[in-house]
């Protein structure tokens, strides 16, 4: 018996998704973006430069094809990757509407989203009223701060001192299917705000609203930081997904990070989260020697997408690149024969892209364990019927195993 590990580098997308001119950041469509493609360019150009230098240095993953799956995915050979591929590589496109945490999970996962997401188009006065009156009542508080689109740690700044003052809740929206309270964990409370959350998502999630988020963060006015107590409190997937028929089949899963929130825990046995990226990396890492026969290991890593995508910030992207491949070659050596490691994205965040949202692109899909060769096009709900298939599982999704020539 063999085991299998899904790694989702969140955001980390590699342009060319075929519907991208439906989906758009500040008005303007999608097309063109590529996360991994522009960051490799402007690296190559001496144009992320904070931190690091020079082009994009990803030798392992550039090793199991993502170079290749670039240009698959693009047509762009992005500069400095473009190794001989040493492992099963291809590019995934996704079906789900939304370009969203947990539609490309659930995706991947074998499930995509049947329906339409609830979203709140306003920028300002993003909430219907009767949401803002309940979300108040909900907190004891008379009335919200925020109510609108923006990025987390800006309406922090904009509104931190206001709410430490008034006791109001700050929410706000995004592009996204989400609704976000963010909240001082001494002066409002985390219990308190983790429980609002908890109280308000069923109504929200009726809606199809994908995620109440709660934001923590601590601090006085002007020195606000987040903390790492972040909780979402997501719908629950649709049908049954790869956790589940694993789970339901006696083997052992491992949730890594945001994993556990994103499947509503279902279908885990066991949840390892962190404070940070590299706390969830030793999880990896251990896990790769631990971790027992049959198992699914599923993990996400986050700080691409939430540091440094929604903030445009190309050098720190490049610099957590280059981090991940380094612990990526660490973790590849520490796998045993008959192992399965796909490493691959849930959508995109283009650093260089105008706007702040996520980008609609394909993703990588980067297996080691199981040869070398191209899967060419696949999509999304592939992968998850293909780590199905090396676990010995009935897959119940749409899906296909990309796997079949090795199974």
């Amino acid at each position: 018996m063999t085991r299998a590990f899904l790694i989702v580098m969140d955001s980390v997308g590699i342009g060319g998704a075929p519907d991208a001119a439906r989906f758009f950041n500040d008005g303007e469509p999608d097309t063109g973006a590529n996360t991994v493609g522009h960051i490799a360019t402007e690296c190559a150009a001496g144009r992320a430069e904070a931190g690091r230098s020079g082009p994009l240095k990803v030798p392992h993953l550039d090793a199991l094809g993502l170079g290749a799956a670039v240009t698959l995915a693009s047509g762009l050979c992005p500069p400095g990757l473009g190794a001989p591929p040493r492992g099963l590589w291809g590019a995934a496109s996704e079906v789900s509407k939304g370009k969203d945490t947990p539609s490309g999970h659930w995706e991947l996962a074998g499930v995509p989203v049947p329906w339409d997401w609830h979203y709140f188009p306003q920028v300002e006065n993003s909430f219907p009223p009767d949401l803002v009156d309940f979300v108040a009542a909900q907190a004891g508080t008379a009335g919200i701060l925020g109510n609108c689109h923006a990025p987390g740690t800006a309406i922090i700044e904009r509104l931190g001192e206001e709410h430490m003052r008034s006791g109001w809740p700050i929410c706000y929206t995004s592009a996204d299917s989400v609704f976000q309270i963010a909240a001082h964990e001494e002066t409002f409370g985390l219990a308190r705000l983790l429980q609002l959350c908890r109280d308000i998502a069923p109504r929200l999630h009726a809606m199809k609203v994908g995620r109440v988020i709660a934001r923590p963060f601590v601090g006085r006015p002007g020195n606000f930081v987040r903390t790492p107590n972040r909780r979402d409190f997501a719908i629950e997937p649709p049908a049954p997904t790869l956790l589940d028929w694993a789970y339901d089949a006696g083997r052992t899963t491992h949730a890594i990070g945001k994993i556990g929130d994103i499947f509503s825990h279902r279908g885990i046995s066991a949840l390892h989260k962190g404070k940070n990226d590299a706390d969830l990396m030793d999880h990896l890492q251990r896990l790769a020697g631990e971790a027992e026969e049959g198992s699914l290991t599923f993990a996400n890593f986050v700080e691409f997408d939430s540091l440094y995508g929604h903030r445009r910030d190309v050098s720190g992207y490049a610099r957590a690149l280059e981090w991940f491949d380094a612990q990526a070659g660490r973790f590849l050596a520490r796998l045993r024969p008959g192992d399965l490691a796909i490493f691959t994205a849930d959508h995109g965040n283009d650093p260089s892209w105008h706007g702040t949202d996520h980008t609609r692109e394909r993703v990588p899909v980067l297996g080691h364990g199981v040869g070398l060769r191209s899967v060419g096009q696949v999509a999304y709900s592939d992968v998850g019927a293909s780590v199905a298939a090396h676990l010995g599982l009935r897959a119940a999704g749409p899906g296909h195993s990309f796997l079949q020539e090795q199974d």
